[in-house]
């Protein structure tokens, strides 16, 4: 594991948009250790994968943005979780952790399961390991968001992390035929300012794609930690059904994926506009 980066920052040749883009959970190089010891095969393990976001926002460098993606596994470390979100159903000997309804279903920062609930190991994993984890993954990755952040928002006086997850299309079941094609989270207004999310809203709707806010996803640790709306740091989730582009079953590019990937180069590429200089604030128009 200590010979794989945990995590990919491609910068552009200058850096000329406030917007970064990341891709937390689309790691998808799974550690020896770890398919060695899982009860699942690795089809399933890949099942909690926001997988090939990070091709989707490739483009992002070529427009003038920063993009920051995993490298590892969700199923690994859990990057939009706490640090202190650590399950004691898993890790042996664990003492002073933070419970919550996450670590109760398994999906703290050291995951037990993947989608559907599934098990990833016979057993525990010593605190040791945990550890590891958290110091060579999990660390590293907000120290490196953290500094990306406040450079940014050092040279172009705000800085918008837009972060980019997929979801199951099962999780938009029940939403009726107007069910979205992108929700975007903000937790609420209280990690990203008003016009920063209309203005994103807007860039996606005019591609055609139906855009819902906070419902069912309003960001979760990533959007928490490093949203500081009033100290000119926004962060907006976005997730993107991944029936747009992919087979679910197989964890495999749809026949759609080009098409759908051409679309988000066009929103990669708007998206980092909204964030230049001459653009002023991001404005809902």
């Amino acid at each position: 594991m200590q010979d794989t980066p945990p995590f990919r920052l491609r910068m552009p040749r200058v850096q000329t948009s406030a917007v970064v883009f990341a891709s937390p959970h689309s790691g998808r190089r799974y550690p020896a250790q770890m398919l060695g010891r899982s009860l699942l095969d690795p089809l399933r393990l890949r099942s909690s994968e926001d997988a090939y976001v990070d091709r989707l926002l490739a483009p992002a460098p070529r427009a003038g943005a920063a993009l920051l993606s995993a490298v590892l596994p969700r199923a690994w470390v859990d990057l939009n979780r706490a640090e202190d979100e650590l399950d004691p159903a898993l890790i042996e000997g664990l003492r002073g952790y933070r419970p919550s309804p996450r670590v109760a279903a398994g999906l703290g920062v050291i995951p037990r399961v993947v989608s559907g609930g599934r098990a990833i190991y016979a057993g525990k994993i010593e605190r040791a390991e945990a550890e590891e984890r958290l110091a060579l993954v999990w660390r590293p990755y907000h120290d490196t968001l953290a500094r990306l952040m406040a450079t940014t928002r050092a040279r172009f006086g705000r800085a918008i992390l837009i972060d980019v997850h997929s979801m199951p299309s099962e999780a938009l079941q029940g939403l009726g035929p107007t069910r979205p094609d992108v929700v975007l989270g903000d937790r609420f207004g209280a990690s990203a300012g008003a016009d920063e999310v209309a203005g994103i809203a807007a860039v996606l709707e005019a591609e055609g794609l139906r855009v819902a806010r906070n419902t069912p996803f309003a960001g979760a640790y990533i959007a928490e930690r490093h949203g500081r709306p009033m100290l000119g740091s926004h962060v907006v989730q976005m997730e993107i059904d991944r029936a747009l582009y992919l087979d679910e079953a197989r964890v495999r590019p749809s026949s759609d994926f080009d098409a759908f990937a051409a679309l988000m180069a066009r929103v990669v590429a708007a998206l980092a506009d909204l964030g230049r200089p001459e653009n002023g604030r991001l404005a809902a128009e």
